[in-house]
């Protein structure tokens, strides 16, 4: 009668983020599971209070950028690259143009 112990084998997507951690210099790379908020900031010219009170579905809001002007991405405050806004299918996306 043999004594050997069973060792289950570990699951590939964890083997492959472990590795890479292991072999990882950039600190960062141990914290890609933290949440972040990211933003799309669109200045807006002469908005009111009273204005944004009266919004409604279906409103239309002047905005100072023209339609080929990158705008700012944010994750958490921090400036991290330019956008410009894209329509794909029914959605509206932005596409990273340059990082900060």
């Amino acid at each position: 009668m043999s004594t050997a112990a069973y060792t289950p084998e570990p699951r590939l997507a964890e083997t492959s983020v472990s590795a890479r951690l292991q072999t990882s210099d950039d600190p960062l790379d141990s914290m890609a599971w933290l949440p972040s908020n990211v933003t799309v900031e669109v200045p807006v010219v002469r908005f009111t209070i009273g204005d944004l009170l009266a919004l409604t579905q279906g409103s239309i809001v002047e905005t100072a950028c023209h339609q080929t002007s990158d705008v700012p991405l944010r994750v958490n405050r921090l400036l991290i690259g330019w956008t410009e806004f894209e329509v794909i299918g029914d959605r509206l996306a932005v596409r990273i143009t340059d990082q900060a």
